[in-house]
């Protein structure tokens, strides 16, 4: 074991033990102590699961998990203890990493504008791998630090139905001159980077990226540079029903890096997969604290409630409230009213939904999220001196197992062999063992 995560870190669950029975066992003690805050559960397990089928769908790619889309501890140390690397976009989040351990060789600053201060902190502390894709990027660095490994980032989908979000990253006639540039600078070049995003990760798309990167590896190779490192960035799904989705992405990101960058030729790869890790893994609940009825003919009219800390997505079908006694079977034509939701604070910028059709809630109702783990967790002070969401990890017995046998560790008995079924290469087989019955299955509204 790597010493990053212990059994102190998590809840240990038993197989059969589902979100529905953690959810409603925190719900009724924060109903008995009066207590409306609202809170995430995390199921550790399901993120082992991940791991597992991306290291087989995609045995060539080493993962670095990008910090900036779940930054909570769980996670981190999840993570570390299961070897992957991870993309920082600033000090704080290198400090972050390194302070449970993580060494500077696993660390990426791979934020394509970096503040001085921030590079110097990367210098000071080991971390050496970073990108750039302008002059001033380049000229920041070598002055800054002078051990650095930078990749070259590139645009390389520049068709006109490109993400919107490929607002950085240099053109492939710009990369001879940058490239010049960074050796007349004496700074290392080792590799290029790209990222097309979720909406841009397509099979025509990626192909034109990596043969694109493959063009760029040759200048820089031509240049003198030891090119041997190849970002494809992110992008990969990370619901649970997109399963199917991903496998298709990972035979056409294998064919592309086969064909441009056959295994053998030295040239290693990296992704930064976030949401695909973290999406299904989360569930959050927040409580009805405040609700507001607007007349159904005041112009621009729906009901309003106000959510507490509401997340910036719509809720699922309604569940009913564990604080009272649950029907047996809602009622087919129990009446929905057209509802909007808010954050805490109530600013226009709070407005988490409109146009929902829910029934009529009550305040202290529990509203419930799920695939709420990416880009849902605050990483900066919170606003209006309101508290961060506590985060309930957990883990089942055998997702947990599962980790010391992928670590070396073997079950300590014969049982435990036989349970987790044989060697950890067998991929999306693998992961369907360790959660035959998940510790948190979809939910809805409790």
């Amino acid at each position: 074991m790597n010493g990053y995560l212990n059994e102190s870190n998590f809840m240990m669950v038993e197989e059969g033990f589902t979100t529905r029975d953690l959810l409603e066992n925190l719900l009724m003690e924060l109903c008995q102590a009066s207590d409306q805050q609202a809170f995430f559960v995390a199921d550790l397990g399901d993120i082992v699961k991940k791991h597992l089928c991306f290291l087989k769908a995609l045995p060539r790619v080493r993962p670095y998990f990008p910090v900036k889309c779940n930054g909570s501890e769980g996670v981190i140390r999840l993570l570390a203890e299961l070897g992957a690397g991870f993309a920082c976009t600033n000090k704080a989040e290198i400090a972050q990493v390194q302070n449970i351990g993580v060494p500077a060789d696993k660390i990426f600053y791979s934020s394509p504008c970096k503040q001085v201060a921030h590079i110097k902190y990367a210098a000071s502390h080991g971390v050496q791998l970073m990108t750039f894709d302008n002059e001033v990027e380049l000229s920041k660095v070598a002055r800054s630090h002078p051990h650095a490994r930078m990749l070259l980032g590139i645009a390389a989908d520049s068709s006109p139905s490109a993400h919107p979000s490929m607002t950085f990253g240099t053109t492939l006639k710009s990369c001879r001159h940058l490239l010049e540039t960074a050796k007349e600078q004496a700074v290392e070049v080792v590799g290029i980077s790209f990222h097309l995003g979720s909406c841009g990760l397509e099979s025509q798309a990626f192909a034109q990226s990596v043969a694109t990167a493959q063009l760029a590896f040759d200048v820089g190779t031509e240049l003198g540079y030891r090119m041997h490192l190849l970002d494809i960035g992110g992008g990969f799904p990370g619901a649970e029903d997109t399963r199917a989705r991903f496998e298709e992405m990972a035979a056409m990101i294998n064919s592309a890096l086969d064909l441009y960058f056959p295994d053998g030729c030295g040239v290693e790869i990296v992704a930064r997969p976030g949401r695909y890790y973290v999406t299904s893994a989360f569930t959050f609940a927040a409580s009805i604290t405040a609700m507001e009825e607007v007349p159904a003919d005041q112009p621009g009219s729906d009901g309003r409630c106000d959510g507490g800390m509401g997340p910036p997505v719509c809720p699922s079908p309604p569940e009913p409230s564990p604080c009272s006694p649950p029907e047996e079977e809602p009622c087919p034509d129990h009446p929905s009213y057209s509802s909007s939701l808010w954050g805490p604070l109530g600013h226009t910028e709070d407005r988490i939904a409109d146009g929902l059709e829910l029934p009529e809630l009550q305040v202290g109702d529990w509203l419930i999220f799920e695939d709420m783990g990416a880009y849902t967790i605050a990483t900066s002070s919170p606003l209006g001196g309101y508290p961060q969401p506590q985060i309930t990890y957990a883990m089942s017995r055998m997702a947990w197992k599962a980790v010391q046998l992928f670590l070396g560790k073997p079950p300590q008995t014969e049982d435990d062999r036989e349970n987790l079924c044989t060697p950890l290469s067998c991929g999306w087989e693998t992961a369907e063992t360790l959660c035959v019955t998940p510790v948190f299955a979809p939910t809805g509204i409790i």
